[in-house]
């Protein structure tokens, strides 16, 4: 089963399929992206996995550069705007 989402000119597709995923928060939206759908997986630097990220959502790199990557004990990652708490 597959959903896609639309953000403006970018879409993502959402796999439901048991493997490691990406999580993305941009532009006020939340999808998940399958790291096996992307040339990137756990071991990718931040720079790659924005890389890769804008690639998809079809924006350029500096769009994400104040974000964050988060990566997850279950081999799961989440690119995210950096919190800015008071």
């Amino acid at each position: 089963m597959s959903r896609t989402m639309n953000f403006g000119e970018a879409r993502a597709a959402r796999f439901l399929d048991g493997g490691a995923l990406l999580h993305v928060r941009f532009a006020g939206q939340s999808f998940d992206v399958p790291l096996a759908t992307t040339d990137i997986g756990i071991a990718s630097d931040d720079a790659q996995i924005k890389r890769a990220i804008a690639t998809r959502l079809l924006v350029a790199e500096e769009r994400l550069m104040d974000y964050v990557i988060d990566r997850h004990a279950n081999g799961n990652l989440t690119i995210r705007p950096a919190a800015v708490f008071g």
